[in-house]
């Protein structure tokens, strides 16, 4: 039976490099895919009145409440895909939102007697999929926070890698750095 796959889509323009990658990656998988498109949510504000019904929903374990539909989703997903551009030191902001809205106690996670994280994910493999402009793209700022979270919290132990950077450095062989990272997707994958 084919996996499930969950293609999260950060990226914010319609010709987006990193997006380009990802649609690689997916063809190579070759599998059915649930996209979400981050740009296309408007996320609720995380406040008091939102945290006070969450915490009561949960309490009540009334998972079915739509609030939950993208953790629900996140969850179940046996494959998951994350596209999600290097900007400003980091990813877009609306992944950030996302991951307010599937960081949910019983649904992607729970915590052990001791408090400890344990994951309650199907995903035995998660990609992230980025591209940069410059050369400097530390890993703390955008895939290894994702790394943490799926490893940390998630239970997602495989967690790889795709990138483009040195795209935007005058001179660059923009063709040549996407035909290697499109080489590493046939290779990983």
């Amino acid at each position: 039976m084919e996996k499930s796959v969950l293609y999260i889509n950060a990226c914010v323009r319609k010709d987006s490099r990193t997006g380009k990658l990802a649609e690689k990656l997916l063809h190579k998988l070759d599998r059915p895919f649930k996209e979400i498109r981050i740009g296309d949510i408007d996320f609720p504000a995380v406040n008091e009145d939102f945290l006070k019904k969450r915490d009561r929903l949960i309490a009540e374990r009334d998972f079915q409440d739509p609030m939950f539909d993208l953790a629900r989703d996140f969850s179940e997903a046996e494959i998951i895909v994350i596209a999600a551009p290097y900007w400003d030191l980091s990813f877009p902001a609306a992944l950030k939102q996302y991951i307010e809205q599937i960081n949910v106690v019983e649904i992607t996670f729970r915590y052990s007697e001791d408090g400890v994280p344990v994951g309650l994910c199907k995903a035995d493999r998660l990609y992230y999929v980025t591209t940069a402009g410059g050369q400097y793209v530390p890993e703390e700022f955008g895939f290894g926070y994702i790394k943490a979270l799926a490893q940390n919290f998630y239970g997602i132990n495989d967690i790889r890698k795709i990138e483009a950077k040195g795209l935007d450095i005058y001179g660059a062989d923009v063709e040549n750095i996407m035909k290697e990272a499109e080489t590493f997707i046939t290779k990983t994958s």
